[in-house]
């Protein structure tokens, strides 16, 4: 049997592209385990009690990108307040679907904490429509162009979160969050201090 080149390479490309989206929208399962973490740690002396605990000892990193709306912001604007960091990618269903918890937190800890998003692995326009479409056009949306951001807070992948507390130190979790998870590690970790 003889196979058409054509229709084998029509048929390659399209199950790349299923599989590539596939990755992006994967349904959660039913008890999702607990979110992967990088972060700068370093550890600690042992205590009185004799047990070890980690903390975080890295600054926050250096930026300068362009917004959304086409201002520019550094990462010295943000440093003394703490900061969610919302990574996303345009063509992302994962983070379309989030997108929505991710606004109602951001006006939930309005004057509190601030929620910057952090576009990237797309085009501009479609960053915009993004953004619109999902109504978080009302927060500020840096534009990474290179991944160099994403890459200085070990986000490998899209939904991602860093949470940065007022002294610069921080924690980045993979993957989406619920609501509530969202709402614990602003309440429990950026305000607690």
């Amino acid at each position: 049997m003889k196979t058409n080149p054509r229709s084998f390479t029509a048929a390659a490309t399209a199950m790349v592209a299923i599989l590539g989206l596939a990755a992006c929208s994967a349904p959660e399962p039913e008890s999702p385990p607990e979110p992967e973490t990088s972060t700068a740690q370093q550890a600690r002396p042992e205590t009185e009690t004799g047990s070890e605990s980690e903390t975080v000892e890295s600054a926050l990193p250096a930026f300068d990108a362009p917004t959304l709306d086409g201002q520019d912001l550094a990462s010295t604007t943000l440093a003394g307040e703490p900061v969610v960091l919302w990574f996303w990618a345009p063509w992302c269903s994962v983070c379309r679907g989030e997108a929505g918890g991710v606004a109602e937190a951001a006006e939930r800890y309005e004057g509190q904490v601030d929620f910057v998003g952090v576009a990237g692995l797309g085009e501009v326009e479609d960053m915009r429509a993004f953004t619109s479409d999902t109504d978080t056009d009302h927060m500020t949306h840096i534009i990474d162009e290179d991944g160099g951001i994403w890459s200085d807070f070990g986000v490998v992948g899209q939904p991602a979160f860093a949470f940065v507390n007022a002294d610069g130190t921080f924690e980045t979790v993979a993957g989406t969050l619920t609501d509530a998870d969202l709402d614990a590690h602003v309440r429990d970790g950026l305000l607690a201090e």
